[in-house]
């Protein structure tokens, strides 16, 4: 039988640090609160652009209520699940009170960050977009649109940068040698929290979104934002807490669980130097996001995405440069002088960590054009799209599956390509291991660029709307707003692409924190040193039907994420219909719609819907670890990965595609609005919008938190089957119990009623008639 020894490097264990390791750690932190001192003079700078007409600012208000009411519920709900979780986290083994508290704590620090970062993003993206849409309308104005929208996501984009660059600095600080056990729980605590935000908020906005699109635009022939629609306040709120909340928290949750997967795997490989090099290259990460920022400047006549990729790329390369700078005076040039002893290991550390950090950069750097090239407007795949609006919506429908099928096959192979190229650097699996995350670290130093790109979509769009809803801008300001939304579309789904990178990177890194807390748990058992391997041999029928089970979960979830998009909007579509029927005034503009009473619909759906996803990706690993051991577990993990890694990206380019496939047609092309080809991109596009901005995006955290369960259950799984503790009936029951709640949950589900096909009550509580 096959057995490997995977225990940590002995100069790993019982790890402390010097004074001058907590020097570069205090470091790391001053940048850390550098990066947040610049977010708000970000902040500062957006808060004081213009404000344009009271129309404008009155709209904005019912926006940014209903978007607070919702977060505020939102947290409320996810509060009880927190508290539930960190108990539950208190109760898993440890190797003393210390780690056990710590790991509880961080994890409650860990999802309060993320919950901090998804408000702030929604607080600043309602407010911002009025300013957008007011810039928009003087002189210079798309210039001013586009440096005003993109330095809103530059603060959100150095707050997550800054808060999670200063959780994991503090962690190490504190806990030294004990840091990577307590970061996780940091890292689990940030990716169910973005899960859940992800989920909630993407239900919310798309049921809006899909809901006014099906009546006003298909039903009564009325522009996107027109208020006669009473669904465009829930829209313009969705856009905010779904894309802008949601994706800053997901953001933040990949920023934070990559390092934790580095700093694992780092302590491992590298020993202190490995615990503190990951620090160091996000803290290069923030200098360069600075400038990244602060060059995004569209120049006169220039599309918006030139000027962003531009600065993107300029970043990149500055911190390519400045990472191989890093590793080459950080790091030795030799194994022997990281241990103190013998070379045990083939290789050049240094060089390891800087080729793994390019890895990384590269990849950003080829999937924000992979992605542009797939649902950008002036590339062929969506003007064939465009094209296909010709023939009706089925042809439409089509050619973006197609287009989401074949994106998914390149951008899968150039994340594996990465992930194998990092993982031959070195002969030593620890080492290569930790190659793969160092890939995921360089990644991270164009995360403050990337969420500033991502928030800049809702914000655009919101500012469209707001100025479509005032009904005050001139054609020029209508022009500028509609191309800087075309630009948003193509930069959300890249940042979508980026975010599913890092979830296949840090996941392939936390394969090694998780035979590692195998091992961990074997070596405290009397008569057990080593990890049979068996059970991970792919011919293994256990690992197989782990395989099986880890990916069918990612299409359970996206099913249910859709099926729950699909409810919410039947039951806005019914409400809307019936407001234009039995008040005929609100087509004249003599009576105006009920807004709140669709923004109600929304919220409720939508926190309604959040439980079973979320217990699905907590307690599915759980029922396969207890009930078919660690080696099916394994096997599940790398199901969820491939499966995940398909279909997040399937579903965000396809759904991108759609969408700037309706904005071609809505400038002009195959008919212009009003026409049959356009009917057709917004069926298109009304399909795609809970792919691209509900289920996809919702993958890239739930393959995080599925591989944080595994990691964090792993001991305790190993505890119940081997050794004097062994227990199948414990296992047993474990295992039926998680099973049960996924059922009941699922169940549940499934029958809830649909809202499509009956009638919304005549009477409805509508307190404010602009709000939640």
């Amino acid at each position: 039988m096959s057995r490997l020894h995977l225990a940590q490097s002995t100069w790993a264990q019982g790890l402390e640090l010097s004074g001058g390791d907590y020097g570069v750690v205090a470091v790391v932190a001053v940048v850390a609160l550098a990066a947040l001192a610049v977010g708000y003079f970000l902040l500062r700078e957006v808060l004081a652009a213009g404000q344009g007409s009271s129309k404008m600012q009155e709209i904005a208000v019912a926006v940014q209520e209903g978007a607070t009411a919702y977060l505020s519920r939102q947290f409320r709900t996810l509060g009880v699940f927190v508290a539930l979780v960190f108990l539950l986290l208190f109760a898993l083994p440890a190797e003393d009170a210390n780690e056990r508290i710590g790991r509880s704590l961080f994890f409650v620090i860990g999802a309060a960050f993320s919950a901090a970062i998804g408000y702030l993003g929604m607080w600043l993206s309602t407010r911002a977009n009025l300013r957008v849409a007011a810039a928009a309308g003087e002189p210079g104005g798309r210039e001013k649109a586009t440096r005003i929208a993109f330095r809103t996501g530059g603060v959100v984009g150095m707050t997550t940068i800054g808060l999670g660059l200063l959780g994991a600095a503090v962690v190490v600080m504190v806990y030294a040698g004990q840091a990577p056990k307590v970061l996780e729980g940091f890292g689990f605590g940030a990716a169910l929290l973005a899960m859940f935000m992800r989920v909630g908020g993407g239900i919310f906005t798309k049921a809006a979104d899909v809901g006014a699109d099906l009546v006003g635009k298909v039903e009564q022939n009325i522009p996107e934002d027109d208020p006669r629609n009473a669904a465009t306040i829930a829209d313009n709120v969705g856009d905010n807490v779904g894309d802008c909340a949601g994706m800053a928290a997901d953001l933040f949750e990949s920023y934070a669980v990559t390092l934790v997967a580095a700093l694992i795997l780092g302590t491992a490989a590298f020993g202190t130097h490995g615990l503190l090099f990951p620090l160091i290259v996000p803290a290069i990460g923030v200098l360069t996001a600075v400038v990244g920022v602060y060059t995004t400047k569209a120049r006169q006549g220039e599309n918006g995405l030139r000027a962003i990729n531009r600065a993107f790329y300029l970043s990149a390369a500055i911190s390519a440069v400045l990472s191989v700078i890093a590793a080459f005076v950080y790091l030795p040039s030799t194994f022997a002088e990281l241990t103190g002893g013998e070379n045990t290991t083939e290789g050049n550390p240094a060089l390891i960590a800087a080729a793994a950090v390019l890895i990384g950069i590269v990849l950003a750097g080829v999937i924000l054009w992979l992605t542009g090239r797939f649902t950008g407007t002036e590339h062929r795949p969506v003007r064939d799209v465009g094209r296909s609006s010709r023939t009706g919506a089925a042809t439409v429908i089509l050619s973006g599956i197609s287009v989401g099928f074949e994106s998914a096959v390149y951008t899968a192979l150039v994340i594996g390509a990465a992930v194998y190229g990092a993982f031959l650097l070195s002969g030593s699996i620890t080492v290569a291991l930790f190659a793969v995350a160092l890939a995921g670290t360089g990644l991270l130093t164009t995360v403050g660029v990337i969420v500033a790109m991502d928030t800049f979509g809702p914000v655009s769009d919101n500012a469209q709307g707001i100025a479509e809803m005032a009904g005050d801008s001139d054609p020029e300001a209508a022009r500028i707003l509609t191309d800087l939304d075309a630009v948003g579309n193509t930069t959300k789904a890249i940042t979508k692409g980026i975010a599913i990178a890092t979830a296949v990177l840090a996941a392939t890194a936390l394969f090694g924190s998780y035979t590692d807390a195998i091992q961990t748990a074997l070596a405290g058992i009397a008569g057990v040193v080593t990890f049979d391997l068996s059970g991970f041999l792919v011919f293994n029928p256990g690992l197989l039907v782990g395989l099986v089970i880890g990916a069918a979960v990612v299409f359970m979830f996206s099913g249910l994420a859709v099926n729950a998009v699909s409810r919410a909007a039947g039951a806005v579509v019914m409400e809307v219909r019936s407001q234009f029927r039995n008040n005929p005034g609100i087509m004249d503009g003599t009576v105006r719609p009920q807004y709140g009473r669709v923004v109600d619909i929304c919220t409720k759906d939508s926190l309604r819907e959040l439980a079973t996803p979320g217990l699905l990706a907590v307690f599915a690993p759980i029922a396969v670890g207890f009930g078919l051991g660690v080696g099916p577990l394994a096997g599940y993990l790398a199901g969820a990965i491939g499966a995940g890694t398909l279909m997040a990206v399937f579903l965000a380019n396809s759904g991108g595609a759609w969408d700037n496939a309706k904005k071609l047609v809505e400038d002009g092309h195959h008919g212009g609005k009003g026409s049959d080809a356009h009917a057709a991109t917004v069926i298109g596009d009304t399909v795609g919008d809970p792919f691209k901005d509900t289920a996809g995006p919702a993958i890239n955290p739930l393959l995080k938190v599925m591989n944080l369960v595994a990691v964090l259950i792993a001991p305790a799984v190993v505890t119940l089957s081997v050794g004097d503790g062994a227990s199948p009936v414990a296992r047993a029951l474990i295992a039926l119990a998680s099973v049960t709640i996924i059922v009941v949950a699922v169940v549940i589900s499934k029958r809830r009623s649909t809202a499509i096909g009956e009638e919304a009550p005549e009477e409805t509580r509508d307190p404010a008639n602009t709000t939640a």
